[in-house]
């Protein structure tokens, strides 16, 4: 039987009218996913339309859980500018 493994989104909250759920991973289908973000009733449909499961992954409850320090968009990082090779 296919699986579909999903996680539940960190910054959307009740009521916004996005998607909550990420797709991680697949497992025994040949299936693409071209939103990544969907809904719950929506990945229901999927996955009885493949006669897949869907397996929700547990959160974290480590010490870092919640406060979002795995991802996100990098700080620009200071230092040397890159030179240029043309007249100096």
């Amino acid at each position: 039987m296919a699986k579909i493994f999903i996680r539940e989104r960190n910054r959307i909250s009740k009521g916004e009218g996005m998607p909550r759920f990420a797709v991680v991973a697949v497992e025994g289908a040949d299936l693409k996913f071209f939103q990544l973000h969907v809904r719950k009733s929506e990945l229901d449909a999927i996955a009885q339309s493949i006669g897949a499961e869907v397996v929700e992954l547990p959160r974290g409850t480590g010490q870092d859980a919640g406060e979002g320090s795995g991802g996100g968009k990098r700080q620009k990082k200071s230092g040397r500018k890159k030179m240029s090779l043309g007249n100096a």
